[in-house]
């Protein structure tokens, strides 16, 4: 194991002696590790004595892991740029054939950029967050807990991966330095806006879900080393001479796999749109299991949460709501307000929104979405019951008719999602990261276009004109 470990460390070493003597990185990461952590102090100490008139207690509380949580970004940012020009830097400056050339694995050479990319950043991190809490004990604010230090340090260095391998993701499929920088801002803005809720998070005290919120990172940070990985390739960096955004050729290849050599729509259905049904199979079945789990997790919930609400509430808005759940709905009132096309256009917004969450998360944050949607059939079965309403003829009722139209809709196209998550972190050889891409979105459009809008145009049309008339004659009974 050591032997094939030792090259990842040589490729380090070179890097991490090329970068010492590069004063341009050294100069700004240097004075962002002493002098940001002044500034953040000082800002501290003004905020304290502005808080102080208004007894702010839960802000000042809680000011210090934020300034250690914003301390820990910055030097990051700035040590992008070595990541960003790992392997699109070499080639411009012409040293890339030699390293390329070496005896080395793509696996080694990678991981050797890797490390280098986020060692720097994480040490610059680790030492500003230290010097800033020397700078807290010396004014004599109050220390936060060392599990929330800890928690912070952890995410910072979650932080670092995430962006480092996302850094270096873009240097691979670059053909300049310039297009590499410009593509980082697609790296900060994120990162920025996904620590912006852990800030939130922060601030409101629950540090149980901020937990989650390190997993989570840790959990997209390892994706994109995966997919950094799979699409290394040699060849390919060697290759290409300029970025050009080819709209023709996009075109052509997503029609190519979209149309699969069919002459009519129903030989469309068997040969392009039932080997993609073929492929959703293992996905379908993670999505069958993920809806038990959703389902379960959404009526465990509400029964563990909704009865100390309802002990909070007094009695008159007990009554009230009680009164409402067993008051007949008014249909034309339901139907107005829900038709069909509003339906179905909200179901596959619905949809769209799955998988813009999945492409930016490699179907992470498109499941999530997918499990929230199916665990409010649990959290309706669990409201019911509660309510002491009998669950199942009013699941059977207002649920089913149109659901084993919506539901199979819904699960096939977060299978979609699922899969190209998964085909994205799977090496693909012969094929560039853009083509695969493209031969996946060329997929899910045939499974949405074919399968899921039918489905919940059928839903729809139940859902607005047939279960309230269903429904209505339940609860008369």
């Amino acid at each position: 194991m050591w032997d094939k470990l030792q090259p990842v460390w040589l490729v380090t070493r070179r890097e991490l002696r090329d970068q010492l003597r590069d004063w341009r990185v050294l100069t700004p990461l240097i004075i962002l590790t002493v002098f940001f952590p002044i500034l953040m102090n000082a800002f501290a100490r003004m905020t304290i004595d502005f808080l102080n008139q208004y007894n702010a207690n839960l802000i000042l509380d809680r000011l210090v892991p934020f300034s250690v949580l914003i301390i820990g970004f910055f030097p990051i940012t700035v040590s992008l740029v070595v990541a960003l020009e790992s392997f699109v830097g070499e080639k411009e400056r012409g040293t890339i054939e030699p390293l390329l050339s070496s005896p080395l694995e793509n696996w080694q050479l990678y991981f050797g950029k890797l490390l280098l990319g986020i060692f720097t950043p994480l040490i610059a991190s680790y030492l500003s967050i230290t010097f800033y809490l020397i700078l807290v004990t010396r004014q004599g604010l109050d220390m936060p807990p060392w599990y929330i230090i800890a928690q912070l340090v952890i995410l910072t260095t979650a932080h670092a991966t995430l962006m480092v391998a996302a850094a270096i993701v873009i240097s691979v499929q670059s053909t300049s330095v310039k297009a590499a920088n410009l593509l980082a801002s697609f790296i900060v803005i994120p990162v920025a806006v996904l620590m912006q809720g852990e800030a939130v998070l922060l601030f409101w005290g629950n540090e149980e879900v901020l937990w989650l919120a390190v997993a989570a990172v840790t959990i997209l940070a390892l994706l994109i080393i995966r997919v950094g990985i799979a699409h290394f390739q040699r060849e390919y960096l060697l290759g290409r001479e300029i970025d050009m955004i080819n709209l023709r050729w996009m075109g052509r290849t997503f029609w190519k796999y979209f149309k699969g050599g069919a002459t009519s729509i129903l030989d469309w259905y068997g040969k392009s749109v039932k080997p993609s049904l073929r492929k959703l199979t293992t996905p379908a079945l993670l999505i069958v299991l993920i809806a038990g789990v959703g389902i379960w997790l959404g009526y465990a919930w509400i029964m563990q949460n909704l009865p100390t609400a309802l002990n909070k509430a007094s009695p008159a808005d007990l009554k009230e709501l009680i009164d409402r759940a067993n008051t007949m709905p008014d249909l034309r009132q339901v139907q107005q307000s829900f038709s069909a096309p509003f339906l179905f256009m909200n179901n596959t917004r619905a949809m769209v929104t799955i998988l813009l969450a999945g492409l930016v998360s490699f179907s992470v944050l498109g499941i999530v979405l997918y499990l929230v949607n199916i665990s409010l059939i649990g959290g309706l079965f669990g409201l019911f019951q509660l309510l002491g309403m009998s669950p199942w003829p009013l699941f059977l009722a207002g649920v089913l008719p149109h659901g084993i139209f919506e539901i199979p809709a819904l699960m096939l196209g977060s299978a979609a999602v699922l899969y190209m998550g998964v085909a994205l972190v799977t090496p693909q050889t012969g094929k560039s990261m853009g083509e695969v891409l493209i031969e996946l979105l060329a997929d899910w459009a045939k499974v949405f276009i074919g399968i899921v809008i039918p489905l919940l145009a059928v839903a729809a049309l139940i859902e607005a004109y047939i279960t309230p008339l269903i429904l209505v004659a339940i609860l008369k009974r």
